[in-house]
């Protein structure tokens, strides 16, 4: 059996909606990227929305749990490409200057990422182009567009 090769690592950060978890975690599964969940976590695995959102896919989900944003940010390897998508960024998303393989990271719902995230990686954050009317994106909805955008080009 040969190793699992990620064609992104994909991180969400203190995720707080079950449902949310659920879709991108079949996303991965579905395109060949491993999750990342960091805790605290709004909801617990077992919860039936993320089972019904991830359907029968999330046994196959390559998936790695961290406890806390200290132990995810020591797992990164040194000089990995790492991309944060958020709102609060001045630099537009550009799939172009995504390498595969690149750690690609999302906060959550209600707070975004932490401080100590944007500034273990100044610099790398990267807002997805929308009408400026919009606050945000659905998380989930987010991501597979990203990824999508990765993975069309």
């Amino acid at each position: 059996m040969t190793a699992f090769r990620a064609r992104y690592e994909v991180v969400l950060v203190r995720p707080e909606i079950a449902g949310n978890t659920g879709a991108i975690g079949r996303t991965c599964m579905a395109l060949g990227c491993r999750l990342h969940l960091v805790h605290p976590l709004g909801y617990v695995l077992s919860d039936a929305n993320l089972r019904r959102a991830g359907m029968d896919y999330w046994p196959l989900l390559e998936r790695v749990e961290h406890p806390s944003v200290e132990a995810w940010m020591a797992s990164v390897p040194a000089g990995a490409p790492v991309f944060l998508l958020t709102t609060h960024a001045a630099g537009t998303f550009s799939p172009g200057e995504v390498p595969p393989g690149a750690t690609l990271v999302f906060g959550n719902e209600g707070h975004g990422l932490p401080e100590a995230v944007h500034g273990r990686w100044a610099g790398a954050s990267r807002r997805v182009p929308m009408d400026p009317r919009a606050r945000s994106l659905n998380l989930s909805s987010c991501v597979s567009l990203v990824l999508g955008s990765l993975l069309l080009r």
